[in-house]
């Protein structure tokens, strides 16, 4: 079986292209394929942002994900430089810049550019969404 690892670059609500991958790794899961790691890089990682609340019949993107990277153990890496620009902040930065409140916490990880680069080397595919 072949293992992937995604690419995020869309925010959850603007465009389906997140929605579309979350959709291709349930997919690859239920054909026994890996999934390596999935990144969110550019307006991806607003997909991490816990603050996120949608309409009580939309579907909660966020929440998706982090379900599932938690029943099958799949990292969720946030580029932190595209994060922290974007008013993303885990709660160790919060603390550190006197913050009270953060909007990142796990299965979501702040990750650098050499993350993604890994996951390049370590997969069969790279799909970007």
């Amino acid at each position: 079986m072949a293992s992937f690892s995604l690419l995020i670059t869309k925010a959850a609500f603007d465009q389906q292209d997140a929605y579309s991958a979350y959709r291709f790794a349930v997919s690859a899961l239920k054909l026994q394929h890996g999934i390596q790691g999935v990144f969110f890089y550019q307006a991806g990682v607003h997909n991490s942002n816990a603050f996120q609340t949608g309409h009580s019949d939309e579907l909660n993107l966020h929440q998706k994900w982090v379900t599932l990277a938690k029943t099958h153990d799949i990292p969720l890496l946030v580029c932190v430089t595209a994060a922290n620009r974007r008013g993303i902040i885990n709660q160790q930065d919060a603390l550190d810049l006197d913050i009270k409140h953060f909007n990142l916490s796990a299965p979501f990880t702040e990750v650098g550019l050499g993350e993604l680069v890994e996951l390049l080397n370590t997969s069969d595919r790279v799909l970007q969404f």
